[in-house]
């Protein structure tokens, strides 16, 4: 329902999702004192903003599964893959697993699957003859790049359009933002440093 109090121009509850005054009217999560109308303002802005950008790579990740009939941890396994190919590394089943941070069992499976579905080949390491490589096919390479990596690189034209200063604010705020918001500071998440 949209506010209607006088002097206030309607608006919807989820355009005030990201306002100090309404998810922290009594300042119990943040200290406002000292920070104007103005920033509060320009605060919400900005978070609502980076929902947007999670929302839309949310999309567009679940719309580039789609099209390549892959799930996540395959999609990110290609990826993986795909930057190896590029830079002329050689990927071990370990490697894999490792960057996705899964078991060998599941690294297995995950192979298993995509070989089946003509996206990876398995050979004999050229160095270490007791380990495999694995490499994209030329086709998978070929249908993702064209198609998930023309979309995702489109990040980089905003990018290019910032100064180096401004990217360097925006790195610090990232970087700083993601600090904040991990669980490794978060005493009442399982498994947490903080715990």
């Amino acid at each position: 329902m949209a506010d209607t109090r006088a002097g206030t121009a309607s608006v919807s509850l989820s355009e005030r999702l990201y306002e100090m005054s309404s998810s922290d009217p009594k300042g119990e999560l943040v200290d406002r004192t000292g920070v104007s109308e103005e920033d509060l303002a320009q605060i919400a802005r900005l978070m609502a903003a980076l929902v947007g950008l999670r929302d839309t790579e949310r999309e567009v990740a679940e719309a580039s599964r789609e099209y390549m009939q892959l799930g996540a941890q395959d999609m990110r396994g290609l990826h993986f893959l795909i930057v190896a190919k590029n830079r002329g590394e050689v990927v071990t089943p370990g490697m894999l697993a490792s960057h996705l941070k899964i078991s060998a069992a599941s690294t297995t499976k995950l192979l298993n699957r995509l070989e089946r579905g003509g996206h990876i080949t398995r050979s004999v390491h050229p160095v270490d003859r007791r380990a495999f490589a694995i490499e994209i096919t030329p086709e998978t390479q070929a249908a993702a790049m064209q198609t998930v990596g023309k979309q995702q690189a489109k990040r980089f034209i905003s990018a290019a359009r910032l100064t180096p200063d401004q990217r360097e604010t925006v790195i610090s705020f990232l970087e700083d933002m993601t600090d904040k918001l991990s669980l490794k500071n978060a005493d009442w998440a399982p498994g947490s440093a903080a715990s």
